[in-house]
């Protein structure tokens, strides 16, 4: 007992872990989305973190090992913009808090205050490789909330990366058929303008004033000043390309960082975008083309990447059950219209990362990186492919 005390001491002294999971992904080719694809691949995790990767023939596993094997191995699937975890599975009120009605402009929601990492249809996604949520308030205010990032699988204390990621926007019908007030495109550039400037002013008091004199907090403010120091990035959903040049010019006027969601029509002004550098969480591409979106197509991923634009694919927001898209069948129709096949696998996975800053953990297969790994059957945008195993910080959460 004594020495069994004594190891253990020494153990915890060391920062070791006493169950110290170790996992060697063997897959006929391994997209490590962090050089070339690797024939005869495999990658040891050690842990929680990614210990090499390489090809067979360099690297020895060593005994003590648990071996996977596959046809292709990728890193774990980032959806770069969903409200899972928030909107749950049925249209039941009790389980719909991705859209607040009370007020169009409510930047101070949080999504992690509200998310449900027992939600059905999170595990449904971590079934189908999707390991990394950007998820969090829905379009349809003028500000919506905010946004956070999380893993799929794993003890929920260590499933948030980022609890406040984004401020969500919306312009166009989702907001107008919402309010009263903004009715028109008009009226919601307005609005937001004046929020804009009452947080210039609110910045400024705050900066100015002696500690006895400063403004009441406002929390909506504050929130409003983190997007405009770049604190929190803006999310526009935006269709028209009416909306699109209305949020450059709003971003333009402020200084703000943001992204677009949506654009549906980017297509119809690529030179603007271009020009403003601005990265684009595209439509799904299945979208029903109806309304705002009755311009969508399947070839505006592959048309902004040729533009070199950066372009990375969403789930989004959907009202019918089962309320939500898988990312990478996304991806899928795009590759088939005209985005090169790597471009896809990146868009789901290095390049959602880089866009959401949490590529320095995740998004490829590399040393000290999460050990967040996916092994498909076959091509992962096929749609007879299965996904054979998940693993999700080291631990294998699903296996077929």
């Amino acid at each position: 007992m004594r020495i069994v005390s004594i190891l253990l001491i020494v153990t915890l002294a060391a920062g070791l872990s006493l169950v110290h999971a170790q996992i060697a992904v063997r897959g006929d080719i391994v997209y490590t989305m962090n050089g070339d694809p690797i024939e005869d691949g495999v990658v040891l995790l050690n842990g929680k973190i990614i210990e090499r990767v390489g090809p067979a023939n360099e690297i020895a596993i060593p005994d003590n090992y648990t071996v996977y094997k596959g046809a292709v191995v990728t890193p774990g699937i980032i959806d770069a913009r969903s409200v899972v975890g928030l909107a749950g599975m049925f249209n039941y009120d009790h389980d719909q808090d991705q859209l607040e009605l009370s007020n169009p402009v409510q930047p101070e929601l949080r999504a992690i205050d509200a998310y449900n990492p027992r939600e059905e249809l999170i595990d449904f996604l971590l079934g189908l490789g999707v390991t990394t949520l950007h998820t969090g308030h829905a379009p349809g205010a003028l500000v919506s909330g905010q946004t956070m990032i999380v893993k799929t699988g794993g003890k929920y204390s260590e499933a948030v990366i980022d609890s406040s990621k984004m401020v969500v926007f919306t312009l166009g019908p989702r907001v107008t058929s919402n309010f009263s007030s903004p009715g028109t495109r008009s009226k919601s550039i307005a609005m937001l303008r004046s929020e804009f400037m009452k947080a210039q002013e609110y910045r400024q008091r705050q900066n100015n004033s002696d500690a006895g004199t400063k403004p009441a907090r406002d929390i909506k403010l504050e929130t409003l000043v983190h997007v405009l120091e770049g604190r929190l990035t803006a999310l526009f959903s935006v269709h028209t390309a009416t909306e699109i040049m209305a949020t450059l010019r709003l971003a333009d006027e402020f200084g703000f960082p943001f992204v677009l969601a949506g654009a549906s029509e980017a297509y119809l002004v690529i030179d603007e975008l271009k020009e403003s550098n601005v990265p684009v969480i595209i439509h799904p591409t299945m979208i029903r083309t109806f309304g705002e979106a009755q311009n969508a197509s399947f070839e505006t991923a592959s048309k902004l990447h040729d533009a070199g634009i950066s372009v990375v694919f969403q789930s989004g927001y959907e009202s019918y059950v089962p309320k939500t898209r898988v990312v990478h069948y996304e991806a899928a129709i795009a590759v088939a219209n005209g985005l090169p096949f790597e471009q896809g696998l990146a868009s789901v996975t290095i390049d959602s990362a880089r866009l959401l800053g949490i590529d320095d953990r995740v998004g490829s297969l590399a040393n000290g990186k999460d050990a967040d790994v996916v092994i498909f059957s076959g091509d992962p945008f096929e749609y007879l492919t299965n996904v054979e195993l998940v693993i999700v910080n080291g631990e294998v959460v699903k296996e077929k």
